[in-house]
């Protein structure tokens, strides 16, 4: 049975996402603070893998599955990270470069409106290939995904630049 007290004022403080009114802050995950990494991230459902304690998402409820938003400079995005949940990756603007494999040896371009649903476990970075900022959007899922599991070189690189991750998962500075 439906929840019969969905009139517009809750819907509008619950389960709408206005895209002006959404927030942001780089230190969303540890890599993003390393050079080439750097990007924004908006939790638009769910707080999904942000390893930002404060990054909330503007709707709180997700059921089965979480989307973000990133904007990233040209040549910058996620360093290789893996998940064990679905991840899928839609290029919004711009063009976007996939790679995938243990050290990332594997790559593909997605164009605007291109979609990969990258396999659970591997190891997947994505950054953007073009030549001004551009937009992808992110599902993960699950209601609640798992942390991100990142390629050592990365959390050696994060470890020289001053920045682990707490037993939570969450950023921390050293």
């Amino acid at each position: 049975m439906a929840d019969a007290g969905w009139d517009v004022e809750r819907m509008e403080r619950e389960r709408i996402a206005r895209f002006d009114q959404l927030k942001t802050d780089p230190r969303f995950f540890l890599d993003s603070m390393l050079p080439g990494h750097e990007r924004l991230n908006y939790n638009v459902i769910g707080a999904g893998v942000s390893e930002n304690p404060d990054a909330k998402p503007a709707i709180e409820y997700a059921e089965d599955f979480n989307l973000t938003y990133m904007k990233a400079a040209p040549g910058k995005g996620p360093s290789l990270h893996s998940h064990d949940h679905i991840e899928v990756f839609i290029a919004m603007t711009g063009r976007w470069s996939v790679t995938w494999g243990e050290a990332g040896e594997h790559e593909i371009f997605l164009e605007p409106f291109d979609v990969i649903s990258v396999p659970i476990g591997e190891m997947r970075a994505i950054r953007n290939a073009g030549d001004s900022d551009a937009w992808h959007l992110t599902i993960l899922g699950g209601t609640k995904p798992s942390r991100v599991e990142w390629h050592d070189n990365v959390i050696q690189r994060a470890q020289e630049a001053g920045f682990v991750l707490d037993e939570d998962g969450n950023i921390q500075e050293v």
